[in-house]
């Protein structure tokens, strides 16, 4: 049996306030591509399938487009679990009849001991599913003294294995932060003050383990208790990751072979640096000029309106960062006669891009002469 592992799909996701959804598209059809040349044999997604509680309509009509493709066109069986940027109760609306369809959603905390057994090539496998929950919502549901996410998730952990079946291959899926595991800046936290993470000891008696939250593939304590990561980078802390899916092959006896399969975005994330001038000459060329960019400008000096002639070479910059002129002004030494010559600095800057020529020494004298008038009536006052 070949499954497919993903997660953190966060459909109708904005980036620096852009939607991301014709970006969502182009990858989710590559993964409906791979799911046909690798002949994958049931689908998991662990979490976060909407990037929040109430979606956007055309996040929803995106969704039904894909598992309408999954289930009813390629009749495979899709088991989801919901995440913490999901509405669970919304999430599992018709839960029951689609399960008939082969989409089982598993976000009802009350049934988390209860498995989709999959039979498929003579194989069956049991797959647990605990959707996100906090340490409150496990005491009120279950009645049971836990204080942490840590001990809410090892209650429920250790409920599964009591009652697993004793020959089959187990699977459980899980929506957490384990601790250890690599994060970055687009995940949510689960809460405030640090105690937001789980042990991976608990999980080692499962044949394997389908994380979802943290959004760079991963695994800890075993190669079997892994995070597929999310299907986009999400922030420019992300950058340097390789987002894709993960392929499980599992047999009789357990895992046979996993395997992570990259998913080539429409647009990269990427984090540029240098000087402005270097920066647009590069871009005329650069063939990627669409991506989507992080830019810190090293140039020690003012630059007027730097984002709009970045845009006119990078149309996508969507955030600048100026560290140049950060460090120029923690050099500085602060007495009057410095600041004099920097404001006429940056006044020449201003000059010379605003009219296209440079300051004659008339006008260069002149200035200086206001700039030392505005300061001694500084002082004075």
């Amino acid at each position: 049996m070949r499954l497919l592992h993903t997660a953190d799909w966060h459909l109708g996701r904005l980036f620096h306030n852009l939607s991301l959804l014709d970006d969502q598209r182009h990858v989710l059809n590559q993964l409906i591509e791979i799911i046909d040349r690798e002949k994958v044999d049931a689908v998991l997604i662990a979490g976060d399938i909407y990037d929040r509680s109430v979606p956007p309509s055309a996040a929803v009509t995106l969704l039904d487009e894909v598992l309408h493709a999954l289930c009813e066109e390629r009749k495979l069986p899709v088991i989801m679990i919901s995440g913490n940027h999901d509405g669970a109760e919304r999430l599992r609306f018709g839960a029951r009849h689609l399960r008939q369809a082969g989409l089982h959603i598993l976000s009802d905390l009350a049934e988390f001991a209860t498995p989709v057994t999959l039979s498929i090539n003579g194989v069956e496998v049991d797959i647990f599913g605990i959707p996100y929950a906090d340490p409150e919502h496990v005491r009120s549901q279950f009645n049971v003294e836990v204080r942490d996410f840590d001990g809410a998730h090892r209650y429920l952990v250790e409920r599964i294995i009591e009652q697993r079946h004793p020959t089959r291959p187990c699977i459980l899926m899980s929506h957490c932060f384990v601790d250890g595991g690599s994060a970055s800046d687009s995940e949510r936290p689960l809460t405030l003050g640090g105690a937001e993470s789980v042990a991976w000891q608990p999980m080692q008696r499962f044949d394997y383990v389908a994380l979802g939250h943290l959004h760079g593939p991963q695994y800890r304590g075993g190669e079997y208790i892994r995070y597929s990561g999310s299907l986009l980078k999400y922030s420019f802390s992300e950058a340097t990751q390789r987002k894709g899916i993960t392929l499980v092959d599992i047999d009789a006896s357990g895992v046979k072979h996993i395997e992570q399969i990259p998913l080539i975005p429409n647009r990269e994330v990427r984090v540029l640096e240098g000087e402005i001038a270097a920066l647009i000459a590069q871009g005329e060329t650069d063939p990627s000029a669409d991506d989507y960019l992080l830019v810190r400008l090293t140039d020690r000096h003012a630059i007027l309106d730097p984002m709009g002639k970045l845009r006119e070479v990078y149309p996508n910059v969507l955030h600048l960062e100026k560290p140049g002129m950060l460090d120029a002004r923690g050099t500085q030494q602060l007495d009057r006669e410095r600041l004099r010559f920097d404001a006429l600095d940056m006044f020449s800057d201003f000059f010379n891009q605003t009219s296209g020529e440079a300051m004659s020494e008339e006008q260069a004298s002149a200035m200086a002469a206001l700039i030392n008038q505005l300061q001694r009536d500084e002082v004075q006052g």
